[in-house]
């Protein structure tokens, strides 16, 4: 919404094409969180206000607190920072797909008097509540607008022949930091 504060916890391709899309709107602020310095910087270039690393204490002591938080980094732990991030009414949308990793939450005082709303995101079909308004066809054509405008092909790092996979699996476990995406090509 105008002027809202919002931050961004990862900036992988999922959420620097978030940060990218949000610095569109006149929030107030966009502050986007990831521990690996190039990626920060590549969303400063997306159009984030600020960009920090969570590991740093200091990181989350941000006054004052957002109104929508992203959850895109896969990490469990990042989801709880996002909470505490988190103002009064405020919302938090989960984007990370944890699979079979345990998450812990501190749900206690804060999290309850704060009236703060989790949210699932999910992709695969128009959310309920906009399904009145909102088709298949609609959401895929306004994904291709924006898809124009941001050109995500600029967050390409590598491209391998789909025979080298292995190496390309490799490159993403073992160097996160110098690979952004990833592409197999065939």
């Amino acid at each position: 919404m105008l002027g809202e504060r919002v931050m961004v916890f990862g900036q992988g391709v999922v959420g620097l094409l978030t940060t990218a899309l949000l610095a569109c709107f006149p929030l107030a602020r966009l502050v986007t969180l990831d521990r690996y310095a190039p990626r920060r910087e590549k969303s400063l270039a997306m159009g984030a206000h600020f960009s920090l690393d969570p590991a740093v204490p200091s990181a989350l002591n941000l006054e004052p607190q957002a109104d929508l938080v992203y959850e895109l980094s896969g990490n469990p732990a990042a989801l709880d920072q996002a909470i505490a991030a988190t103002g009064v009414g405020g919302r938090v949308v989960i984007g990370s797909w944890y699979g079979q990793k345990q998450v812990v939450l501190n749900l206690g005082g804060r999290f309850h008097r704060s009236r703060i709303r989790l949210m699932s995101s999910q992709v695969s079909t128009v959310a309920p509540e906009w399904t009145g308004r909102w088709t298949q066809a609609r959401r895929f054509e306004t994904a291709w607008q924006m898809i124009e405008q941001i050109k995500p092909a600029q967050l390409v790092t590598h491209r391998f022949p789909v025979e080298q996979a292995a190496e390309a699996y490799a490159l993403l476990d073992e160097n996160p930091v110098e690979a952004m995406q990833v592409m197999l090509t065939y």
